[in-house]
């Protein structure tokens, strides 16, 4: 019987061979996640090398198949697209090193999915059709925004297999995942992103019901949290790196005093005092004051070991016990939780954390020894610092609890400390569904029935809204965010169009807030200012430079787009990237302006036309600039200029028609002219 040779064209081969070095090469060279990694193994702790603010638990990297992916017995990836995987992660760390490796792996495992529909798990085999396939099912899978950011490391991978020559065939792919568009507020799609980016009406009702209505140390811990972040915009992670003396009063004459807390931003932006506005003042106070109670002890805990690092804590009533070389159950039980527990318990927890546990007959269990080195491992990875960046130690962080402090069904110990995670606080929101949550323990639903589910981020995007509504200057609100960077204050603004409506509304008549005909129009009316004023603004949509209040129900736009010279557009001092757009505009019309000009003295046909264009042009836009450059006026002001003597296409029309060489003045009265 012949034997049967499969050819292997000359690309594949060199691919093949490139792709076994490259996973020799990581396997063996690399030292990322440690030199003594098992590359072998499905899943990586790399606990030692990502460290997440705020978050305690282990940090694993499962190389499991997409649709495992979120299953405790996951199926691994097949070979040899596994050890691909495997050795992109472990390359891509070493270079381009990031805390989200979560957004790496959901790409390797979509492009995995596509290749097996096509049947191989070879990497070399990717080409356009495999990338295509994967981004299609990342949009039929994820969140717009979530999908066009997998989409992105996507095309990291397919670069990266391009670049090195891993694949058969050379494909230069682009994600073609379209980025959200974020500046819509009409339609279904944004009243679905407003609801899921903000707590609902029932979770805000019910919360301040549930502070009160707290009494197990868990409910307490989170509603407390909860009434901070209620506060002032913060994320979850700095709340938890707060130092428990993080409270500052500032006097405030004789009207009491300011109070504020001091806060590190978790993204870059300088350390602050964020100052409380009164009327949440107190609830604030009160809220850290319930934390502090309730933390003090594990606080206790860790100045001890941080001056006796090799010694368990022990309480004054069990001091005794260090003299003695064998313990009983029972006193290993007082030793361990702080309350009493079943002599089972504390036989399971010797089983599994002392080597050698001691003879169980005659009551006797372990070596203090043994007891006292067991209990030492157990103190919390970096120990005795909690947060590296701001060096805040154990011993002086709010956020600290005895393990299982705040558990309902498990034993909390009396030697053992842990931070308070960010899955503690979620846990309690609503985050899993086989745990009740704080609202569920106070018998609080939504209108409809159904379980109430809040996250910590949904607080930061309603208190910013808040502030957009207000009024607020994008400036303040991003530093009262603690962000860097102005422009991604446009992400947490979900203020409706009948919201901002309203408050274009409300600024019409008022020469303090407006800028423009409006803010008089309404004097020369018999009818209240306010009421006739605001008949003049029925809807209102976002523009390059400001709002357009055009009504086109009754009408299509008249100025095709011409935004600056309509008197229908308005714009709101503050609003950082729409007046950068303006100054644009307004360079922009000088430069031009002045090619006009030169063209006009060199003699060029028609330059004369376009010189007083650009003019009228530069002349509308030097007015706006005035406007939102005058330190008088406020932030947050509504301008409206008056409508620019600018003929219309039909005037344009109209002239070219009779053959003036002006354009008319009188739309209607070319009209007739022409009908006749």
């Amino acid at each position: 019987m012949s034997e049967i040779v499969v050819f292997v064209p000359r690309a594949e081969l060199d691919a093949q061979a490139n792709l076994e070095g490259f996973i020799e090469f990581c396997r063996c060279r690399l030292t990322v996640f440690g030199k003594d990694l098992d590359f072998d193994a499905n899943k990586w702790d790399v606990s030692e090398t990502i460290e997440l603010k705020a978050k305690y638990h282990a940090i694993r990297m499962v190389f499991s198949n997409l649709e495992t992916s979120t299953k405790k017995n996951f199926v691994p990836m097949q070979e040899p697209y596994l050890s691909f995987a495997k050795g992109y992660m472990r390359n891509q760390h070493a270079f381009r090193p990031t805390d989200n490796v979560s957004g790496r792996l959901v790409a390797l495992r979509v492009l995995e999915a596509a290749l097996l529909e096509a049947g191989t798990a070879d990497p070399v085999r990717v080409d356009s059709h495999i990338l295509n396939r994967a981004a299609q099912m990342l949009k039929d899978r994820l969140a717009p925004a979530t999908a066009y950011r997998a989409g992105g490391q996507l095309e990291l991978v397919s670069e990266f297999l391009c670049v090195n020559h891993l694949t058969s065939i050379r494909t230069i792919w682009h994600n073609p995942i379209p980025r959200p568009v974020e500046g819509v507020r009409v339609g279904k799609v944004f009243d679905d992103r407003r609801t899921a980016k903000l707590p609902s009406e029932a979770a805000l009702g019910a919360l301040p019901k549930v502070y009160r209505l707290a009494t197990e140390p868990g409910d307490i811990l989170v509603s407390s949290a909860c009434a901070v972040l209620c506060s002032a915009p913060d994320r979850i992670n700095e709340l938890l790196m707060l130092p428990e003396k993080c409270e500052v009063r500032q006097p405030n004459g004789e009207n009491g005093e300011h109070f504020g807390l001091r806060w590190w931003p978790a993204k870059g932006a300088d350390p602050m005092v964020k100052w409380v506005v009164s009327s949440m003042s107190g609830v604030v106070q009160e809220a850290i004051g319930r934390i502090r109670r309730l933390t003090d002890e594990a606080r206790t805990v860790a100045r001890w070991y941080e001056q006796n690092p090799t010694r368990i804590y022990l309480t004054a009533e069990l001091q005794h016990l260090r003299t003695k070389e064998w313990l009983t159950l029972r006193e290993v039980a007082d030793i361990l939780y702080a309350e009493p527990v079943d002599l089972g318990v504390a036989r399971e927890w010797c089983k599994k954390n002392i080597a050698v546990a001691g003879p169980f007959r005659k009551n006797v269990a372990v070596r203090f020894a043994d007891l006292e080195a067991a209990v030492v491992k157990w103190l919390p990875r970096g120990f005795p610092v909690m947060v590296d960046g701001i060096g805040l130690r154990y011993s002086e962080a709010l956020f600290v609890i005895l393990r299982n402090g705040v558990e309902v069904q498990k034993s909390s110990f009396r030697c053992i400390i842990e931070p308070v995670g960010q899955g503690l606080i979620w846990n309690r929101l609503g985050a899993r569904d086989d745990q009740k949550s704080i609202f569920d323990r106070a018998g609080f639903t939504e209108y409809d029935g159904s379980s109430i589910h809040v996250t910590t981020h949904q607080f930061r995007h309603y208190l910013n809204t808040l502030a957009q509504a207000g009024g607020l200057s994008q400036l303040d609100i991003a530093k009262w965010s603690g962000r860097k960077d102005i422009r991604q204050n446009e992400v947490y603004d979900h203020e409706s169009n009948e919201s901002l409506l309203a408050r274009v509304r409300e600024a019409v008549g008022d020469d303090t807030r407006m800028f423009g005909p409006l803010a008089a129009a309404s004097r020369k009316n018999l009818i209240p200012r306010d009421q006739f004023a605001r008949l003049k603004v029925p809807t209102a949509h976002t523009t390059e430079f400001g709002y357009c209040i055009h009504d086109y129900v009754m009408a299509p736009c008249q100025m095709h787009r011409d935004c600056i010279n309509c008197g229908e557009q308005v714009c709101i001092k503050g609003e950082v990237e729409k007046e950068g757009r303006t100054r644009l505009a307004y360079a922009e019309a000088t430069r031009l302006l002045q090619m006009a000009e030169k063209a006009e003295e060199d003699g060029d046909f028609g330059a004369s036309e376009w010189v007083e264009h650009h003019r009228a042009q530069l002349e509308r836009l030097s007015s706006l600039m005035e406007i939102l450059e005058n330190p008088l006026v406020p932030s947050g002001a509504v301008i409206r200029l008056s409508p620019a003597n600018v003929p219309s296409r039909l005037e344009h029309a109209v002239a070219a028609r009779l053959g003036y060489e002006e354009q008319p003045k009188h739309t209607i009265l070319g009209i007739q002219e022409v009908s006749r």
